[in-house]
């Protein structure tokens, strides 16, 4: 097999629009990705003629929904190599699945307990830890980065010790592209804390430009959101160890998530549905067992060789480009090209590539600690994903120069 980026591109529809007149470039793939006509169709298929609820009616269309719904389910657990279907609990998105993992953390944790993080945390990797140990008194510790923005291993391994009882760390920092040695660190974590400390892997960023083998990797608990995997929004993938979830403390209460009920208690129902209380998002899992059945299709091996292309010629030509500076120069790194330049809030870069047709994300990324750790108010972000072409680069900097030329 091999990769033919036009051929790619013909597939999204949201590729031959115009934005302000001009050929939309979108560069904002770390912010969501956009969805191929196969992901669409099955949003629409669904909607069109099997809409219902899953697995209580006693028609055809609940059959067919439940059976597409669960073929998902099936899709992706074989897509991250899990050891089993019921490890795959459906959620609305990262943010979501991490907040599963504290509420039931929370419960469990003491005052003498730790919990790792480090400096390059999306909120969603911060905050929910932090208030997680501000309910239950354990600490929170913060592994520190270096000024390229790549985390340092003796450092972050220097903090584990045996009160250690879980570390969050991201696969791939969305601020700054910055990937991480999740193996290496899962299996440093588990040796320095006696097998007493869980490692939770936030996906997000990982899921669509690496391949993942939660077994391999060695983790407890892996989160990542559809929308990052170009397929829809409002839904999301917690991945635990089964020996781990078949316990854990329940998110939430209600439907489908019961076995037996009571007016005085309650028991649970056996994964995956003791964590997906009430009705799932039924189409947005029929629609992510889409995305995730074409994108394993592609040859993926020559679609990670052409983002990394394509990252290169835009790395090499913002190092060239007078008066901009790069954010975040990790060895190894994540299609994401973060930047200020020395005219121009990262705001004001925004807005003018806007004009050019050019959408990138400006601001502090959800990661406001680290902006304030690099010193910079915030950065303008390009991202990118398997459609985008080395043209559309040189589109970004051209407008770019507009922008030196506006804001002089």
């Amino acid at each position: 097999m091999s990769f033919d980026v036009q051929e790619i591109r013909a597939q999204f529809p949201i590729l031959s629009r115009t934005v302000h007149n001009k050929p939309l470039v979108y560069l904002d793939n770390a912010a969501t990705t956009q969805k191929p006509q196969v992901v669409i169709d099955a949003l629409v298929n669904y909607y069109s003629y099997s809409n219902s609820n899953v697995h209580r009616g006693a028609h055809q269309l609940a059959d067919e929904a439940t059976r597409q719904y669960e073929a998902a389910r099936d899709t992706v657990a074989d897509f991250i190599q899990a050891a089993d279907r019921c490890e795959v609990i459906w959620t609305s998105g990262t943010t979501e699945s991490i907040n599963i993992v504290a509420h039931g953390l929370a419960i469990l944790l003491n005052e003498s307990d730790q919990v790792l993080v480090t400096e390059m945390e999306h909120h969603a990797n911060l905050v929910t830890w932090q208030q997680a140990c501000k309910a239950s008194g354990a600490k929170l510790v913060v592994a520190p980065i270096d000024d390229n923005g790549e985390l340092i291993i003796d450092q972050y391994l220097s903090l584990i010790n045996e009160n250690t009882r879980l570390a969050a760390l991201p696969h791939a920092s969305n601020a700054l592209g910055s990937l991480n040695p999740i193996k290496l660190l899962t299996t440093q974590l588990k040796k320095r804390s006696n097998n007493k400390a869980l490692m939770l892997i936030d996906g997000a960023q990982g899921i669509a430009h690496s391949s993942v083998n939660v077994a391999e990797i060695g983790c407890d608990f892996y989160v990542f959101s559809s929308h990052k995997l170009y397929g829809p929004t409002g839904l999301g993938v917690l991945w635990g160890k089964q020996a781990l979830l078949k316990d854990w403390p329940v998110w939430q209460t209600g439907g489908e998530m019961i076995s037996e009920v009571s007016y005085q208690d309650a028991t649970w129902n056996t994964l995956p549905y003791r964590l997906e209380a009430g009705t799932p998002n039924i189409a947005g899992a029929i629609a992510f067992g889409a995305a995730v059945n074409w994108f394993t299709k592609l040859d993926v091996k020559a679609l990670l060789a052409h983002e990394e292309k394509v990252f290169s010629y835009a790395t090499a030509q913002a190092e060239a480009f007078n008066g901009l500076t790069i954010i975040g120069q990790a060895s190894h790194k994540v299609p994401v090209l973060s930047f200020i330049m020395d005219r121009g809030h990262p705001a004001d870069i925004g807005f003018i590539l806007d004009r050019q047709g050019v959408a990138i994300r400006t601001g502090h990324h959800c990661a406001q600690p680290l902006m304030e750790r690099l010193n910079v108010p915030g950065t303008a972000r390009a991202s990118f994903a398997m459609y985008n072409t080395c043209e559309e680069v040189d589109i970004l900097f051209s407008s770019l120069e507009k922008v030196k030329q506006m804001l002089a």
